[in-house]
Order: structure tokens, then sequence, then C-alpha cells
């Protein structure tokens, strides 16, 4: 398959965006069954000629085609061949080529799948789609073309940056544009439902199983690049809130409102206009990291280094999509009816703190993320760091009001809650939420105080959702055998809240812990130097230089005991690309689920000393860093078995006249 065959592909998927962004809306609104079922054709049609483009450069990346510009710039002909795969999207344009292929897909799966949903919504939430496609793809074939050639070729090529040559970050960016482009199919029926004036039950119904499977991916995505970050990058860590990082996590904050904003939509009638606006949000989120990743405006591992034209295109782009959206939203709330009431202690209130506490804490990680970008444009150049202790110290006490909001949630009635009921089931959650606590400080003795209360937060997190499951089940208050029959019967979604929000509490369990009761030493070792952390007695034994397929590396040994017995040996490495002329760190770990000890090695720091070479040693201890892993895993096999629920599944019934609500009447009628 030739790079000229995947560049008529993607003139042709063009081409028929453009047909489907207009003839579906217009037989909406002419009422023209034809016309609206082109939207079927026109989205598999471009989902497939997009497919035959990524397959082409696919083929270019895996045959070394040094033709391809894109191949020249980031593959070589010595590179391993999962790398040579990943290559496809480890570019500007490759990536952007998986993003149109992502976003392609969404569309033709919701024109194959979404049978019940009512033609005309089906119809202009796929024209809405193309409107999205037409834009990327425009800019791809004008500004990022992936098949850009190069004659005479040259005899290899540069290689692709030895950082994103890991299979954790071979797999990171398909997870995590999933879920970024999963949410433009979200975005696409909201504004569909504003163009048409109707939201509704049904509506809410065909949206939350794509919202879902969006954050679903996005969640393993995030998961995914943090576990990448804390073993290939060297410094111990797991987040650094770098403005990549969150780029991506301000949508899925913003995902997490919309998903429970939805169900109340669906099960009560009210906040329609905060679900709209979610849906929205959540997808302006997505496209303004794509817009700071590909701009030009900051380096990062993470980022693509594009001149800043490119950006200005995506900047309109981003200006169109979102300002025509937002005004569409101006124009259609106010006349939005606000369904179900409900008292200030109810099951929606409770959700609409929710739904405030994380626009707060989208609205910090934004502003932490923006204002170096702002300072240096309004500054002359003038660089400004905002970092870990900005956030931290703004968004943890915001978000953990929310931890115990998410243990309290599912107590509440709908409409109105006893007070006394809830306080009745809660009250042992409680003592035993403090008495975790209690029992930590009386073993620990010391760290911040913030830091115990984070862990009585997740411990009660972690409680409230076992009791939830038990009264569910009646486990106290039946047989076993009955309550394990209960437990097999219970709905699929039910079975994912309780997985994810555990999986949660868990992972939070592991967030605190890594973060505040962390060991770590940085010092210049030779072959004999012992160090002790927590507990560890680490012996630095040698460094030998070994060989890979497209590096050459110096590895450290160190033996490991504790309490006298032998644990083992770490093998940290400093490697060396010659063809990027870069090297990279490649941490060695050793995983309980207590903690981890975690060491990396540096470049000598001198040639020699006493007739030995002298290394630079990180050497960490992470209490329960483990427990982030396994919290998220958790996070995404809810969201999982949630979508395999026979009530979250794609479609829904259709309107019947009975239940169709009347059309939002034209604001000033």
């Amino acid at each position: 398959m030739t790079p000229e065959i995947g560049h008529f592909a993607l003139a042709l998927a063009l081409a028929l965006a453009l047909i489907q962004s207009v003839l579906p809306i217009l037989g909406a609104a002419r009422n023209d069954a034809v016309w609206m079922k082109s939207a079927v054709w026109t989205s598999v049609g471009q989902t497939v000629f997009v497919g035959i483009a990524f397959a082409a450069l696919m083929t270019a990346f895996v045959t070394s085609d040094f033709t391809v510009l894109n191949v020249i710039e980031n593959s070589h002909s010595l590179k391993p061949m999962l790398f040579k795969i990943s290559g496809t999207w480890g570019s500007h344009e490759g990536s952007l080529l998986l993003w149109v292929l992502i976003l392609a897909a969404f569309g033709a799966l919701v024109a194959l799948l979404g049978n019940n949903i009512a033609e005309g919504t089906k119809a202009r939430t796929l024209s809405v789609q193309a409107w999205i496609s037409v834009g990327f793809l425009s800019f791809m074939l004008f500004t990022s073309n992936p098949f850009d050639r190069v004659f005479p070729p040259p005899l290899d090529g540069q290689d692709l940056n030895p950082l994103l040559q890991d299979v954790g970050l071979a797999l990171h960016p398909p997870l995590l544009y999933l879920g970024y482009v999963g949410f433009s199919i979200v975005f696409s029926f909201a504004v569909a439902a504003l163009i048409e004036g109707r939201v509704d039950a049904a509506w809410a119904r065909w949206v939350r199983p794509w919202a879902l499977a969006a954050w679903v991916f996005l969640t393993a995505g995030i998961a995914l690049g943090s576990w990448w970050a804390y073993y290939e990058l060297g410094w111990g860590g797991w987040w650094f809130w770098d403005p990549v990082e969150n780029v991506s996590f301000m949508p899925w904050l913003m995902g997490t409102a919309l998903l429970h904003s939805a169900i109340v939509t669906e099960k009560r009638g009210a906040f329609k206009s905060w679900t709209i606006l979610l849906a929205v949000l959540t997808f302006s989120l997505s496209l303004l990291g794509t817009f700071i990743v590909r701009s030009g405006l900051l380096t990062s591992v993470h980022a693509f280094a594009v001149d800043p034209e490119r950006g200005l295109y995506i900047l309109g782009l981003l200006a169109i999509s979102i300002g025509g959206s937002f005004a569409l939203y101006a124009w259609r709330a106010p006349s939005m009816e606000g369904g179900g009431l409900f008292k200030p202690v109810s099951r929606e209130a409770g959700l609409l703190v929710n739904n405030l506490i994380l626009a707060t804490a989208t609205g910090i990680v934004l502003f932490g993320t923006l204002y170096p970008l702002f300072y240096e444009a309004l500054n002359d150049g003038q660089k400004l760091s905002v970092g870990p202790p900005f956030f931290n110290a703004g968004f943890i006490p915001v978000i953990l009001p929310l931890v115990f909001m998410m243990g309290l949630g599912p107590f509440l009635s709908w409409k109105r809650a006893d007070v006394g009921t809830v306080a009745a089931r809660l009250k042992w959650v409680a003592v035993l939420s403090v008495g975790f606590g209690l029992v930590l400080w009386y073993l620990v003795r010391g760290g911040p105080i913030l830091g115990y209360l984070s862990l009585i937060l997740a411990a009660w997190l972690l409680f409230a959702t076992l009791r939830e499951w038990a009264m569910r089940i009646r486990l106290f208050d039946e047989p076993f055998r009955v309550a394990m029959r209960r437990a097999r019967n219970l709905p699929r979604a039910s079975w994912g809240m309780t997985i994810a929000h555990g999986g949660l509490a868990i992972a939070i369990f592991g967030f605190v812990g890594s973060s505040v009761w962390k060991s770590e030493q940085i010092l210049f070792v030779s072959p004999g130097t012992e160090i002790s952390i927590a507990g560890f007695d680490v012996t630095f034994t040698e460094a030998e230089q070994i060989r890979g397929p497209n590096y050459v590396a110096e590895r450290g040994t160190l033996s490991v005991r504790r309490d006298g017995e032998d644990l083992g040996f770490l093998y940290p490495e400093r490697r060396y690309y010659p063809v990027a002329d870069s090297s990279t760190t490649e941490s060695s770990i050793r995983s309980t689920f207590a903690g981890d000890l975690y060491a990396s090695l540096a470049q000598p720091a001198s040639e020699e000393v006493e007739g030995e070479n002298v290394w630079t040693l990180r050497i960490l201890y992470e209490p329960l860093v483990m427990l982030i892993w396994i919290g998220s895993t958790l996070l995404v096999l809810g969201g999982t078995i949630s979508l395999t629920d026979r009530r979250l599944r794609v479609g829904a019934p259709r309107r019947t006249a009975a239940s169709k609500p009347a059309p939002l009447p034209v604001p000033g009628e």
C-alpha cells in the first residue's frame, strides 16, 4: 500500500465528510429519510478511507520507506518492529492521523449501532461529527500531510525519540485518543440536541454509553502514561503536573461530572442544562489540549514540536467549534425546563455538589496550566513556572470533599433523603474510618495532618462502598446463600459503580502513601558503596556495559538486603542511542504491596575517583505505590463492567408519541 494511495484516501475521506456535514442535517430539517440515512454510508466510508490511509502510513514505517519524510524523522532500520509500528503515531502527523481515524470510527459506530436513535437526532449528530472531521482532515491535508515525500531518500532515518521507544508508551497514545476523541461523539449528541431543541431521558440514555466508553479509555490512557513516567523517566514520581499531563486530566474531570449528570437527566429529567454544558466543556478541553500540545507553546517529553503557524490553524478550529457550540448553548439553555424538583438533602443535590467540585478542580488545573503561557505572552517571553506546589495546594483541598460525597451519595434517596436514616446507615463507616486513621497515626507517628485526613477519607469511601454493596444484597439481613444469589443478580452497572468507587479509594491510598511517606536519597556511588533507606541495606556492586538492538547501556548492579536476608538485585541502566544521539534512564524497581524500592542511575559524576568511576544514584522507597495501579485498573474494570449492563447498551428505545416532550421554544417567542 503506497503513500500515494494513503494521500488519495484522505482526500476521499474529506470529500465524504463535506457531504456528511451538510446533507443529513438538511434531511433532518426537511424530514427527508433518504438524505438523513446518507449519514450512515458517509460515516462508514470515511472510516474505511482514513483506515486505508493509516494502513499506508504504517506500511511505510514497517518497511522503512525512507522516501516518506515522516518515516525519516521518526524511524530507523535498526529499530525493533514494535517501535516501528508505534512510530506510526509517534509524530505530530501520525498521531493526528490516528486522531482522525478514531473520530471517524466513533461516527461509524453510532451510524451502525445506533438503530434505536431517532433518525433526526442521529442525522444531526453525525453531521456535527462530520464538521469536526472536516476541520481535522483539512488541517492534516493542507498543513500536516503524513505522506510528504523526499527524493532522493536518505540511507537511513533519524530514529524515534528514545523516550518513546517503550511498550507502555506504544499503547498509551491510542488509549488516550480513544478517550479524547471519544468525547467528540458526546459533544456531537449535545450540539444535535441543541439544534433539535430537545433534551430528555431517551437522549441521556443514548449519550451515557458513549460517554462511559470514552471515560474508560481516557482513564486507561492516563493511568498507563503515569505508569510509564514512573518507571521510564527516572525521577521516581508518577505525576508531575506537567502541562501535557494536565490537558488529559481536565477532560477526565469534566467527563466524570458528565457521567453523573447524565444519570440525573435520565432518571429524574433534571440537570438537562448541566449535562449539555458538561458535554460541550469536556470535548472543548480535549480540543484545547490538542492545541497546547501541537502549537509549539510548550516543550515537554509528551508534546509535539510543531511550528506556531499550525497552532494558529488549530486555534481557529477551536474558536469555531467551541465558540459556535457555546453560542448555540447560550441561545437554547434558557428555554430548557429544569425537570424534577428535589430537596437540598437528596441524591440530586449530592450529584450537583459533585459537579460543582469537579468543575472547580478543573478550573484550578486550567488556571495553573494556562497562566504561564499568558504570562510569557504578556511579558516579552519572560518565563514563569507553575509547578506541583501550586497544584497540590489548590487542587487537593478542593477535591477531598468530593471523596466524602462519593461515600455519602449512594445512601441518599432521589428527591428527598432522610438525614437520620442516612446517618444510621453510615455511623459504623464513620467509626471504622476514624479508627483506621488513629491506628495509622499510632503506628507511623509522623507526617502531615492532611496526609492522615486523606487516608481517613479514602477509608471512608472504601468502607461506605462496601456498606452500600452489602445493603444491596442484604448481606447481614438474610442468609449468606440468599445474599450471594442477590449479588449474582445485581445489575452490572451496580457492580461497576461498586468496583470503580472502591478502585478510586484504593488508588487514593497509593497517591497519599507514595507522596507523603516517601523516602529518597540522591548520592554518588562507586563499587562497594552501601546505602540504608527505609530499613533496606543496598550495596552498589558494579557497573557494566551492555548492548541492545539499537543502543548501548551502562547497567548498575545493586544487591538488596533487609534484616540480614538477601532480597535480590536491582539493575538500573543508563542507555545511549547513537542514531538519535540521546540518553535515557531505565529504572529498576522491586515492587511489593507494601511499597517499591526504586533505583535509577545517571551519568558518571566525574571521570574517576581513586581509580574507579563514580555514578549518581537516585534511590527511593515509595510506600503503597502499587495501589495506584491496582486502583486505576479497578476504575477501568468498573467502567467496562458497567458498559456491559443491558440498560447501558448502545441505543435506547425510540421516543414514543406519548413520551415525546415538546421541543424547546425559541427564546423570545
